[in-house]
């Protein structure tokens, strides 16, 4: 394998919108190639979309932290071992479905639906914020962080007090270039503003979320904690980048924008077609094998880690015409092959999806209706992409109209 194994590809990228060209390179020639990982392991890179969908459904592969390896350097420990209690992203069954259980009910479509009201409710508060300005403005800090860090905070409760510092930490912990000691102190910081806070919920309960949890369960406080930090990364940090890159996007397309207008019924569609098309995830996820596991021919040995490419796997013409268009209506169509992975896949697909699509589903029509005539403010190359992040985005979007 040694000779063949490439390291996983941080090329810039073509475009704001598309992955490196290697990818669609790979997925073409050898779908499942192998791959040296930061540490030396020799594991694979999976970039087909039904390559992706087989191993994400395969029980014989594992989310268990402690069997993982990196793809990419960072300055942190190496060392590997169990996910910390509530940490059950990066847990099998039983345990994931356990902590999974009592989470899953908070986050149904019927669930999501009630709490529209105040998503739109803070949706138009950043628009008249926007409006009493007069821009140009940074579409990024003034509408695309702040709707999601208020509609999560929210639901687990979080005073707008301390909400600043929870957004901070969570920034320093997905950058890839944090330095060791800086990613502990945020990891630390995180931590340490839960306990209080549900300390506070157990005294006085409150009406969301993350207080019903505390006082209708039998978790403990270190697992309220982690449950408590991975949700608010889950649910700000991803959707955050979806609203600021999906924007940006858009008015990179303005016929698309147009017949959005025209037929309002297309956003559940346009919503679906940009999380395909931006793939915001481009690091992982990854599997490891617990036994020898044949794939299309391939052996992949007991052990060794999978990384998979969701956003190969949503360019990936098997599935979708065109991959590499934008294409609002794609999902509206009879007859589509195969939905995105933007979201994962099989038992650890992710747990919030609705949660963001009802945000941005919500989110880009009101943006686009208030300020008929957005634009950017500066040319489209000095728009800063966030390359070193787990999670891709956009640093700044200045705009006026």
């Amino acid at each position: 394998m040694t000779e063949t194994a490439f390291r996983f590809p941080t090329d810039k990228r073509p475009g704001p919108f598309d992955p490196p060209d290697v990818f669609r390179k790979i997925r073409e020639e050898r779908p499942l190639t192998p791959m040296t990982f930061a540490d030396g392991h020799e594991g694979w890179l999976a970039s087909s979309h039904r390559i992706v969908r087989k191993i994400l459904s395969d029980d014989r592969f594992s989310n268990r932290r402690e069997l993982m390896h990196l793809p990419v350097a960072r300055d942190i420990s190496t060392k590997r071992q169990p996910s910390e209690p509530g940490m059950f992203i990066r847990m099998d069954p039983p345990e994931h479905t356990r902590y999974r259980r009592l989470l899953i009910a908070q986050f149904t479509v019927r669930r999501i639906k009630q709490l529209e009201p105040r998503i739109t409710a803070v949706i138009n508060d950043r628009l008249d914020a926007m409006e009493r300005s007069g821009g140009p403005v940074d579409l990024v800090e003034e509408f695309a962080i702040p709707i999601p860090s208020a509609v999560i905070c929210d639901l687990l409760g979080i005073p707008e007090s301390e909400r600043g510092e929870f957004q901070r930490a969570m920034g320093v912990a997905v950058n890839l270039n944090t330095k060791q000691k800086d990613l502990v102190e945020a990891f630390l910081t995180m931590q340490s503003l839960f306990p209080p806070l549900i300390a506070g919920k157990r005294a006085r309960p409150t009406d969301d979320f993350y207080s019903d949890l505390i006082n209708n369960s039998d978790l403990t406080d270190e697992e309220l904690t982690n449950i408590g930090f991975m949700l608010f990364g889950a649910g700000f940090e991803t959707t955050a980048n979806m609203l600021g890159l999906g924007a940006f996007a858009l008015l990179e397309h303005p016929e698309q924008v147009a017949a959005l207008r025209q037929d309002p019924s297309l956003i559940d569609s346009a919503v679906e077609e940009l999380l395909r098309y931006l793939t915001i995830i481009h690091i992982g996820p990854m599997r490891a094998a617990l036994e020898d596991v044949e794939i299309e021919g391939v052996t992949i040995k007991k052990g060794q880690v999978v990384c998979m490419s969701l956003s190969a796997a949503n360019r990936d013409p098997e599935c979708f015409d065109d991959p590499e268009r934008l294409d609002l209506t794609r999902f509206t169509r009879a007859g589509r092959r195969m939905g995105h992975l933007a979201f994962g896949h099989g038992i650890h697909q992710c747990l919030g999806q609705q949660l963001a699509r009802s945000e941005m589903r919500l989110a880009f029509p009101a943006l686009f209706e208030r300020l008929p005539g957005l634009r950017l403010a500066v040319p489209r190359e000095e728009v800063p992409t966030r390359e070193a992040s787990v999670i891709y985005g956009l640093e700044r979007l200045p705009v006026t109209w």
